[in-house]
């Protein structure tokens, strides 16, 4: 009686077996429908180095720095080797088609431009022109609401009334407060580990999140609405034509750009299946 009863078990513990493997054989990844080898993106994203003055927070005068000059001019010169350690074979910047990009590159491979103090220069044309690469690629482009006002603007206005980064929601000062004490560190540390430190995952979780308060909680959903034409749409965008530059699972696309762009564009390259995201403060592990 008790063989019979320990077979009877030991019969229902391979059948069980059976079925549960044959389930988990049914149980795929979603990544395992999409190619192992994927194109390799590198997002350095930065502050702008010559202020142009754009954002909503300014910098004060005395709290900004000169790449020209020592001690920046080397740390720049320390950056780009850091991040040659990625080997790019393409690097796409933050500028329009309009900015001819490539033409500027050939005339700075011919002594123009290197003194101006745009990233876009001292890091995107520069890493260009010693990686030997011929081409530079403009990822930027107008948002959903610059077409939009053209077509009709008063609703454009009407939808952007207070919309200013003025707004009374208490998280909006936390923000300027955490902006403001960022621009007052940049000349004291480390440009690389400055440029590390805002690479971050947490960094760019922040930094995404900065737009879903303040203006973000004006009335009737209109915050959400213009996140969704300007900001969001931008950056949609902008990955649309990082898309175009990939012409093979081997590409190694080195993306250049301020740093708020960053911070989405993380998010839609790691959430694709074309693409691998590289961490920019883990490149020494890094391999080709």
């Amino acid at each position: 009686m008790k063989i019979k009863i320990w077979f009877s078990t030991l019969s229902i513990a391979i059948l069980f077996s059976c079925t549960s493997n044959k389930k988990e054989g049914m149980l795929k990844l979603p990544s395992d429908y999409f190619p192992e080898e994927r194109a390799k993106i590198l997002v350095v994203g930065t502050f702008h180095f010559a202020y142009p003055d754009l954002d909503a927070v300014k910098s004060n005068e005395e709290d900004r720095i000169d790449v020209l000059k020592e001690p920046k001019k080397s740390e720049v010169t320390e950056l780009l080797n850091y991040i040659k350690k990625f080997k790019p074979n393409k690097i796409a910047i933050e500028a329009t088609e309009s900015w001819n990009a490539t033409e500027k590159l050939a005339r700075y491979k011919q002594g123009e431009f290197k003194d101006n103090r745009d990233e876009r220069f001292q890091i995107g044309m520069r890493l260009a022109s010693e990686l030997n690469l011929d081409t530079l690629y403009t990822i930027d482009v107008n948002a959903l609401a610059d077409d939009l006002e053209k077509i009709d603007s008063s609703y454009t206005a009407a939808l952007f009334k207070d919309f200013d980064f003025k707004s009374d929601d208490p998280y909006n000062k936390m923000v300027f407060d955490w902006i403001e004490a960022e621009n007052k560190v940049i000349p004291k540390v480390n440009l690389l580990d400055y440029l590390k430190h805002i690479n971050s995952r947490e960094y760019h979780q922040y930094d995404y999140g900065v737009y879903l308060v303040g203006d973000f909680k004006l009335p009737d959903s209109r915050g959400a609405d213009i996140l969704s034409i300007w900001w969001y749409n931008r950056n949609l965008r902008i990955f649309r034509n990082l898309q175009e530059i990939k012409e093979s699972n081997e590409d190694r696309i080195l993306v250049l750009i301020g740093n708020g762009h960053a911070a989405i564009l993380r998010n839609l390259i790691e959430a694709s299946p074309e693409y691998e995201f590289i961490e920019f403060n883990n490149l020494k592990n890094e391999k080709k």
